[in-house]
């Protein structure tokens, strides 16, 4: 049966997770029926029996995960070996892994035989998960999201960082496993939010107060501002709220007034 008593943040608990039985941390107030039902039920308060089973399995499964290192090594296999985790039960055990390609691993089982009855259960992970296994300390100095309370890796594109004005250096936008900060995603609405009072970057605009004209070059969301640059090379910061839209932005290209030279063609 479920715990029906709400348990506080912090406490350790036994959850009914999708590959059995396992010792979470309580973090917050319980989720939807539909999130419990996707990441796991708590089932009850973890006892002292339960947290020391937790610790003892935690130690066997370190061991066997550089013993099975060791022997992917000897055996020359193509893989890296990233944890392997038992259910409080220990009727699985879940080996997770990284390749560049399709593996057999099932050769490794035989390994495993002598020091556990579990279950087998070869899962093939990438980048992110990796990173959420291991932690990383991330470029804010604290460690990584993934490894702290993300659940879902939220699609993350190069687009949110133009959004918010972030320098395009790959260097700089990728977190410690190579792919896109996660963090690129949480802001993101509110970036779009005031986008929306902006010009567009490259839009002809003029200053009501001194009659500048030019072109957005750069904009500042959070401050709502952009720089102008002036048909002269004058750079301006100025708010958004005091320019309007240059009177020739509309004319459109200028129409070639040349006489047309023979077999020559030219838009209408």
């Amino acid at each position: 049966m479920l715990s029906e008593v709400p348990h506080p943040a912090g406490t350790r608990v036994v959850v009914q997770g999708k590959r059995g039985p396992e010792i979470a941390t309580v973090r917050g107030e319980a989720g939807s029926p539909e999130r419990q039902a996707r990441y796991g039920s708590v089932l009850r308060a973890a006892t002292a029996t339960d947290l020391q089973t937790w610790e003892d399995l935690h130690r066997r499964a370190e061991d066997l995960k550089w013993l099975l290192r060791a022997r992917a090594r000897e055996r020359r296999l193509p893989v890296k070996l990233v944890a392997v985790e038992f259910t409080l039960d220990e009727s699985l055990v879940t080996i997770s892994y990284s390749a560049e390609e399709r593996i057999e691993l099932g050769s490794l089982i035989s390994e495993l035989r002598a020091h556990t009855h579990a279950r087998v259960n070869f899962a093939a992970i990438g980048p992110r998960e990796q990173a959420q296994m291991l932690g990383t300390l991330g470029a804010c100095g604290r460690e990584n999201c993934s490894s702290t309370h993300l659940q879902d890796f939220a699609p993350v594109s190069i687009r949110m960082a133009r959004d918010q004005q972030l320098p395009l250096n790959p260097e700089k936008l990728s977190g410690p496993c190579g792919r896109l900060l996660c963090c690129l995603q949480y802001e993101h609405e509110q970036y779009l939010e005031l986008l929306r009072d902006l010009p567009r970057k490259n839009a002809r605009m003029c200053h009501e107060s001194s009659g500048a004209c030019g072109k957005v070059v750069k904009l500042h969301p959070l401050a709502g501002t952009v720089d102008l640059q002036t048909d002269q090379g004058t750079l301006f910061d100025v708010p958004a709220g005091e320019l309007r839209r240059s009177p020739d932005a509309a004319k459109g290209p200028k129409r070639d007034s040349r006489p047309p030279i023979e077999g020559e063609t030219r838009p209408d």
